[in-house]
């Protein structure tokens, strides 16, 4: 989690009895657990009232999916999906043969 190893964590829990004392550092591991439980909360809260904000076609709605990325990667994959489903055989066109050179229109150009 956050890329943080076993070594480094262990180091990280090192500096942490040396800073805070080994009496306070179960206090103070109650009072952040405590915080990422509240900040957890918060989240859920804030994602269930967009979830009813924008009605039932969000259902799924999840945070993350509103990073940009994510999101143009999901219309990208859904356009593909949908390319291949709805391609069209053209009668009478045919796909062209290792070296052969496509039609050219000199009056088109």
């Amino acid at each position: 989690m956050f890329g943080v190893g076993l070594p480094e964590f262990a180091v990280i829990a090192f500096v942490a009895v040396l800073v805070f004392g080994p009496d306070r550092l179960p206090e103070l591991a109650k009072q952040a657990g405590a915080m990422v439980r509240k900040a957890r909360q918060l989240a859920n809260a804030a994602r269930d009232e967009l979830r009813d904000e924008l009605g039932p076609e969000y259902a799924d709605l999840e945070l993350r999916d509103l990073d940009p990325r994510t999101i143009v990667r999901k219309h990208i994959v859904e356009a593909m999906e949908d390319a291949d489903e709805q391609t069209p055989r053209r009668r009478g066109l045919r796909s062209l043969q290792d070296g052969e050179i496509p039609p050219y229109d000199v009056d088109a150009t």
